[in-house]
């Protein structure tokens, strides 16, 4: 079975599995995914510890919670010009009251570095916060009603681009008496969405939401808003249901410092777009340790941290992947080791400042990292998963000699066309973004299937232990019913689909 078939199966059956977790606190108890809305007594708090590497220069610990049900109250701003699978470019400025009301401010550029605007929409109407998503763990369900949406154009230019993509009727009713800096309304109550979704407009991202703190060792705060993500195939964005999460939005007033990204974008109104300052060109070097920033979520309930390495001299790398059932990545699954070669290739030709590449992997090596991982992987046929009836909990294995494992959709050796592209922080530090995953789980097998967005930037760690470290906190963690009856199953569908779309975390 192909890892796109294998994937889609697991998201269908996973809808259906019953499942618990408890809230421990100073009472624990055993707290069902909630069916109905929410009440005062189903606040809770995730908490971790964070800590990128153990270097000097970036010895920050970090205690991160999300609060279930989140906050949304104030507003929040992009903290760099955002890439969008086609690719789209584009800031966002989203302001919520505490009468459920929302207007966001979406500004659409012609380039990667958001200094050419091309339209501003305006997005007006009511947000619902219904139930914390027994899908994406640690996540809160929602639903939206838009009132309206107005739309302005920047340039000529932009109106002729906008109004090749738009049925006739769109554009005789609305684009061709838009005048530049003058707003105008594409959508109301009253009026269909034929023309939004003509556009590739959708603010299903808020159906999926996410409020984290970071508690710095210093005393600051910065508060980030994760929403839905947005599916990379564009003829499925307006129908998709979010399982993963965008790059995160940060509060104005707790945003990372310095940030001018965040005052030219809170600044900002539909006619007056944030232009973003040039920012410096960082020469793609590769060398080294790079790890996640954070616990990290993905499409179809995955929640991991990444570690790679790269030989440059030789053009060899290796990736180590740690999967969780957790979106504090608290509880450990099993962890996946790929190594093989890479080719770097020529500038993107659709994003400036990318660079493409080859991979290719010819080892994969799989730990068992609890019980109900090892029993899975116990059950597979002689000679077609490594070793069968010898896998322990924390005991590797090399799945190279079976040449993969046709179960969970992994072939060896494997070939993708991936995109990278590296950029400083706020503090100067090294970033690397690597090429988004298509939300259908299929894989970038070939040049058509190159990525045009990217997913959570990695960060350098260049001496010392590489690997981040996590504590928890006595704090009121979400954390799965040990011997519940439908752990069990839970672990086998989130490592299958995991393991299915296992490359799909460069």
């Amino acid at each position: 079975m192909s890892s796109g078939r294998l994937s889609h199966l697991l998201k269908g059956v996973l809808v259906l599995l019953p499942a618990a977790v408890i809230v421990a606190g100073t009472r624990s108890k055993l707290w069902e995914v909630p069916t109905g809305p929410f009440t005062s007594s189903s606040n809770q708090t995730e908490s971790l510890q964070w800590e990128h590497c153990q270097y000097r220069h970036l010895k920050d610990r970090v205690r991160i919670t999300a609060d279930i049900p989140p906050r949304l109250d104030g507003t929040w701003v992009s903290t760099r010009c955002e890439v969008r699978p086609g690719p789209e470019f584009l800031t966002r400025s989203y302001t919520f009251h505490s009468h459920r009301h929302f207007q966001a401010l979406q500004h659409y550029y012609t380039e990667s570095s958001c200094e050419d605007p091309a339209y501003s929409l305006t997005i007006r109407g009511k947000i619902r916060l219904l139930q914390a998503s027994w899908i994406t763990r640690g996540a809160t369900e929602a639903e939206h009603h838009l009132s309206r949406v107005g739309i302005v154009l920047h340039s000529v230019a932009a109106k002729q681009r906008l109004a090749s993509r738009l049925p006739p009727a769109c554009v005789s009713l609305s684009i061709s008496e838009a005048v530049p800096g003058k707003p105008y309304e594409l959508y109301n109550s009253r009026a269909g969405r034929a023309c939004l979704a003509a556009m590739g407009f959708s603010v299903a991202e808020m159906g999926l939401l996410r409020v984290e703190t970071q508690h710095h060792s210093h005393g600051g705060e910065v508060r980030e808003l994760f929403l839905g993500d947005i599916h990379t195939d564009w003829a499925q964005r307006t129908q998709h249901r979010p399982t993963g999460y965008q790059q995160p939005l940060q509060n104005a007033m707790h945003h990372i410092h310095p940030c001018p990204v965040c005052a030219l974008v809170y600044r900002s109104s539909e006619q007056r777009p944030p232009v973003l300052p040039r920012a410096p060109a960082v020469p793609l070097s590769l060398a080294g340790h790079w790890v996640s920033q954070r616990c990290e979520t993905r499409p179809n309930v995955l929640f991991l941290t990444r570690d790679f390495t790269f030989n440059p001299s030789q053009h060899v790398w290796e990736g180590v992947y740690r999967h969780y059932l957790d979106s504090a990545c608290s509880q450990p699954t099993f962890t996946l080791s790929a190594l093989g070669h890479y080719a770097q290739g020529n500038p993107s030709s659709k994003l400036s400042g990318a660079t493409e590449f080859v991979f290719k992997v010819t080892q994969v090596k799989v730990t068992a990292m609890d019980e109900s991982t090892a029993k899975l992987l116990n059950g597979t046929r002689p000679g077609k998963c490594g070793r069968a009836g010898d896998w322990r909990v924390g005991v590797e294995q090399d799945l190279t000699p079976t040449n993969g494992c046709p179960m969970l959709g992994i072939k060896l050796p494997h070939k993708e066309y991936e995109l990278f592209k590296m950029e400083l922080d706020h503090r100067k530090h090294l970033l690397l973004f690597t090429g988004e995953r298509p939300t259908d789980g299929s894989s970038p097998d070939r040049p058509l299937r190159r990525p045009t967005s990217f997913q959570a930037p990695m960060v350098l760690c260049s001496e010392g232990e590489t690997r981040p470290s996590f504590s928890t906190f006595n704090s009121k963690q979400v954390q799965l019913a040990s011997g519940t009856a439908g752990l069990e199953k839970l672990v086998l569908l989130v490592f299958g689909s995991a393991l299915c779309g296992w490359l799909g975390v460069y």
